[in-house]
């Protein structure tokens, strides 16, 4: 009984892993289809076709376009470790107390988070004028970073990490800006610094803008 348990686990686990990497194959094909040529003329059966899978196995999967533009969405926010960058994030939260150490890991965290997830960002905003799955989407991910750094910035209020003259309403504003894919594309990929530069350049913006100043040095 125990070896057939333990089988059973096995093909379950087995069959759990073939069908992410399935799904990834779509999503990487997916991304670099669309990122090529554009959200509106690229279709699900180009899409099938690069992934080597049918466009029903698509459709059922993600129910068509904009569910796949969702799900690269939802996938880069995870980042690129293997723990979630928002479980990340909670962990340094949690862990540092040394208020410059956290700024220089979230500068880190929010550099390799905006290097998978801002250039699915600028496809969907480039397509919400005229597309209202992609304006859904467009409006899913401001609210949701917005609360993140509200819940970021009252996390440092309450620790007494901010400056006094440094409102929760500002550190929300500093962080949104910081975090935004808008700063990212500015910096990255039209100036062509490398992620390091750029997660420093986040933090030092941070540290210098939210902390006291003698806990910068």
């Amino acid at each position: 009984m125990h070896q057939v348990n333990g089988r059973r686990k096995y093909n379950s686990a087995a069959r759990q892993a073939a069908a992410q990497r399935n799904r990834d194959t779509i999503l990487d094909a997916a991304e670099m289809k669309f990122l090529r040529q554009g959200y509106f003329p690229t279709t699900v059966a180009e899409i099938a076709s690069d992934a080597g899978v049918s466009p029903e196995t698509i459709y059922k999967a993600f129910g068509g376009k904009p569910g796949i533009v969702h799900a690269i969405y939802t996938r880069g926010l995870a980042g690129t470790g293997q723990v979630a960058a928002y479980e990340r994030s909670d962990e340094m939260r949690l862990n540092e107390t040394n208020p410059v150490s956290l700024m220089q890991k979230w500068g880190a965290l929010t550099a390799e988070v905006a290097s998978a997830l801002t250039p699915i960002l600028l496809l969907v905003r480039s397509s919400a004028a005229t597309d209202e799955n992609m304006a859904a989407l467009q409006a899913e991910s401001d609210t949701q970073r917005l609360e993140r750094m509200r819940h970021n910035a009252l996390f440092l209020q309450s620790r007494g990490f901010l400056r006094h003259d440094v409102s929760v309403d500002e550190a929300v504003d500093v962080m949104w800006t910081c975090s935004s894919p808008e700063l990212y594309d500015l910096l990255v990929l039209q100036r062509g610094w490398s992620l390091n530069r750029f997660g420093r350049f986040v933090a030092s913006t941070m540290i210098s803008a939210l902390l006291p100043a003698d806990d910068g040095t």
